[in-house]
């Protein structure tokens, strides 16, 4: 009996060790990428997947800014990516969906006090048109700050891997001209609707001039990538936004990131219990 207890301990330990290296051995591998923050609505009103309650962003904010990270834009990332531009120690790309007017109200404020810069994808047609999503006087204002960068969402927030290729192009290539003529400033990413995609959305977008889009698919965003499948670190998808969550999510995104995709094809595929034992902060 005394053997065979020996013999276990000596497999679990094998297996413990070999897990431990294949973990370093993926978090070295990925010590290059970027990790972009995909937010959406900072209040303290609405209790949904979308929403980070404004004392859980203001933590997360400032767990950023006392632990050496830099912000930057995602042209920032580009540009070191196709042109050897210098980033800084730990960037990050700190993004919002949709331009929700607690962006300006909550999330700006905290910015600002902290010194970060974000990034917001803007749903066009939107904007100062329903009270919940940001003016364009409010959208100014914050481009004119320095920390505040806007790039488009589209125009309306259709799903574009199922429209006609009329108005996908209307939605994509409308939304860029719109927010090009209202900020006066290029409009050079794109934040695909619902994370929905194909190929023939991509030549689109690259197509009217984004210089890349970005998925809500979970993981960095890395110089080898489809610079038209970025992916980002959901921020979202609970109403539990803990700091020790968003601490594992940024920090051991290479670990958890192929963890949540198989959880997510345990789910689709009806095999619920098995995925229960998937961890996935």
């Amino acid at each position: 009996m005394t053997v065979w207890i020996k013999r276990l301990a000596l497999i679990v330990l094998a297996v413990i060790l070999a897990g431990a290296a294949i973990c370093t051995y993926i978090m070295y591998s990925a010590k290059n990428a970027v990790p972009v923050l995909n937010y959406h609505q900072i209040n303290d009103r609405d209790e949904n997947a979308l929403t980070v309650h404004t004392d859980q962003f203001e933590a997360q904010m400032k767990y950023l800014a006392d632990n050496g990270y830099h912000t930057i834009t995602p042209e920032d990332m580009v540009d070191a990516w196709e042109n050897g531009t210098e980033l800084p120690d730990k960037p990050v790309i700190i993004t919002f969906d949709d331009g929700y007017a607690d962006n300006y109200r909550n999330a700006y404020p905290i910015l600002k006090k902290y010194n970060l810069k974000g990034t917001i994808f803007l749903i066009s047609d939107y904007v100062g048109t329903y009270p919940n999503y940001l003016t364009w006087t409010q959208a100014e204002e914050m481009q004119e700050s320095g920390l505040i960068n806007f790039e488009s969402h589209t125009l309306s927030h259709e799903q574009l891997d199922s429209t006609s290729p009329e108005e996908t192009w209307n939605q994509v290539d409308g939304s860029k001209k719109a927010l090009e003529w209202h900020l006066r400033k290029e409009i050079n990413f794109l934040a695909y609707p619902c994370g929905s995609y194909d190929e023939e959305l991509q030549r689109m977008v690259k197509d009217a001039g984004y210089q890349g889009a970005f998925t809500v698919n979970y993981g960095l965003a890395d110089k080898q990538d489809n610079r038209y499948l970025l992916d980002r670190v959901p921020i979202f998808g609970c109403t539990n936004h803990t700091l020790m969550r968003f601490k594992m999510r940024l920090n051991y995104t290479p670990i958890f990131a192929p963890l949540a995709r198989f959880h997510k094809n345990l789910l689709e595929n009806d095999h619920t219990f098995i995925a229960k034992f998937i961890p996935t902060p």
